[in-house]
């Protein structure tokens, strides 16, 4: 059974005032199958009767259940490689050379299921310039679900073959039964935190980098600059933003410059734009 039109307007409308996440005309089976399981769940027939029910109630639990349903939460290991490439060859050498203090702030928006943020921090293990550095790693999603297991760390076989090299499994894995979990010296190196990226963001501190990976593109453009604004309040002057191959700041928010980094590129923040000093 497809999705009623009223249905799939209530849901695009809770998703859209929640997350600002679009889900255009089109995407009715999407919406449909991924609300099924919570239709069951709940003892109801069909995704309709499940919506009708939730329209009446309301509950904030069972509407952020809706929420976190309809977020995307595709991701692998170095995924796309080459911004990682250029984080080890490029970005962190850049940044090695003007930190007195030896420290790094990171920040990983979007983490999903934690395969990004533990990607960044395998390969800053892998620099050799950040030899004995600390490396300070927030990393943020909407949804509870994916933080808990970002936490846990724990991954099946088919998601550590999805991007992981078989010796990096080796040097930073251990069994857990037939999975996979992350090493607890890797996983002790990173904070999960629970943030929407469409509200004001809480007290952060200053990121010398920023992983926004495949986020922009599920917005509209009025969020797309709202966020990229603050974005750059809580950017250090000369960090670095990372962004997906199929997202950019030109047209967007204009306080962004792309430069060159290996073959991938990399966002900063306009000279003349950098209101704050080091």
């Amino acid at each position: 059974m497809t999705i009623s039109p009223q249905a799939f307007t209530f849901v695009r409308e809770l998703v859209r005032a929640e997350s600002a996440i679009v889900l255009d005309t089109g995407k009715e089976y999407l919406v449909e199958s991924r609300l099924v399981p919570l239709a069951r769940a709940a003892g109801h027939p069909d995704v309709d009767a499940y919506v009708a029910d939730l329209s009446k109630r309301r509950t904030p639990a069972a509407m952020k259940q809706v929420v976190e349903a309809l977020t995307t939460n595709e991701t692998s290991w170095f995924r796309d490689a080459d911004p990682f490439t250029a984080l080890r060859q490029n970005v962190f050498p850049a940044l090695a050379k003007t930190r007195s203090n030896r420290t790094l702030r990171i920040w990983a928006g979007a983490c999903s299921s934690g395969q990004e943020p533990y990607s960044i921090i395998m390969t800053a293990l892998d620099t050799p310039e950040l030899a004995g550095w600390k490396i300070e790693l927030v990393a943020t999603d909407l949804s509870e679900e994916m933080l808990t297991r970002s936490r846990k760390g724990e991954y099946s076989q088919l998601e550590v073959n999805r991007g992981l090299p078989a010796t990096t499994l080796v040097r930073h894995f251990e069994r857990a039964g037939l999975n996979w979990r992350i090493n607890q010296s890797i996983r002790e190196r990173v904070e999960f935190r629970s943030l929407n990226l469409t509200r004001p963001f809480p007290p952060m501190g200053r990121f010398d980098i920023v992983f926004l990976r495949n986020v922009l593109i599920y917005f509209d453009l009025p969020t797309k600059r709202d966020v990229l604004k603050r974005v750059r309040q809580v950017m250090a002057p000369d960090g670095h933003l990372f962004l997906g191959a199929a997202e950019m700041t030109m047209g967007v928010d204009d306080a962004w410059e792309r430069v060159p980094a290996g073959r991938s590129s990399v966002y900063r923040i306009r000279e003349e734009q950098r209101t704050c000093v080091l």
